[in-house]
């Protein structure tokens, strides 16, 4: 993996991969005037990217309390280079991992919603295990509708015997949207997710993980998310439900618990 810098008009490009499988990662790198303040480190979900309203709100939010913020673009998302339907979780984690360790330095908070709360789990999972000294600089964790192992859990095992075949025998599907066009789920995707789950093992994060999570979340259930408290160790592990809450989480009342919960891991 190599990574290059290049300076554009509202972002950065990360180069990651070589080869063909070089991707140019869109990145957005705001710092802290204070060398101490923690930063924010903002993993999106499954065709999100970082101009959500999530992101640029919690962008606003790091600003306004002198607090860094990094936020980037997966291959095949927004403004990033790369095919959609190229990308698998592996391809992501790669990613992430290559923005996290280049691009951000001191104390963060990870921030990962529905998808990207599994990626942020997964990101751990990888830091403690090779690189400890990296996992050691993430002061805590937020989950926004965490969807953890999503390729098994919440597709190949919720997708018809039908589907199933179909992505077995073409290699893809195409999957109805309820927030955009339909959009294509690869045999690549589900098999090499199969290569990243957390698969009810337990695992400690090493940091305080607080999770948000809307009881009205048809993507992401709450019982998704209460088995993810089955098998996640730690002593400071918080799950918040919000009752009339749906996925995105992106209403005023949502995004004041997101600060709060921001806050408070920035406050520890």
């Amino acid at each position: 993996m190599r990574e290059v810098l290049v300076d554009q008009a509202a972002h950065r490009t990360m180069i990651v991969g070589t080869g063909t499988g070089a991707r140019a990662i869109a990145v957005i790198h705001d710092a802290s005037s204070r060398a101490d303040a923690p930063g924010i480190f903002w993993l999106p979900g499954f065709m999100s990217d970082m101009a959500s309203t999530k992101a640029t709100a919690l962008a606003e939010y790091a600003r306004a309390h002198d607090l860094g913020c990094t936020r980037f673009d997966y291959s095949g998302h927004g403004v990033s280079g790369g095919d959609f339907t190229d990308g698998t979780i592996g391809r992501w984690l790669e990613e992430a991992r290559a923005v996290f360790e280049h691009m951000t330095t001191g104390p963060q908070i990870i921030v990962g919603s529905s998808m990207g709360g599994h990626m942020a789990l997964i990101l751990l999972q990888a830091l403690k295990r090779d690189a400890p000294l990296q996992a050691a600089r993430v002061k805590g964790a937020v989950l926004i509708a965490p969807a953890w192992d999503m390729t098994e859990e919440l597709m190949w095992n919720k997708f018809s015997p039908a589907v199933q075949h179909e992505i077995i025998a073409t290699g893809r599907h195409m999957r109805p949207s309820a927030y955009d066009t339909p959009y294509t789920i690869t045999r690549d995707l589900i098999v090499d997710g199969r290569d990243h789950l957390l698969a009810r093992e337990p695992f400690d994060p090493g940091c305080p993980v607080t999770i948000l999570q809307g009881l009205q979340d048809p993507d992401v259930p709450a019982e998704h998310t209460r088995d993810l408290m089955t098998f996640m160790r730690g002593a400071a592990i918080k799950l918040i439900e919000i009752p009339d809450g749906e996925h995105r989480l992106s209403r005023p009342q949502d995004l004041a618990m997101l600060y709060a919960a921001v806050g408070d891991m920035a406050a520890r």
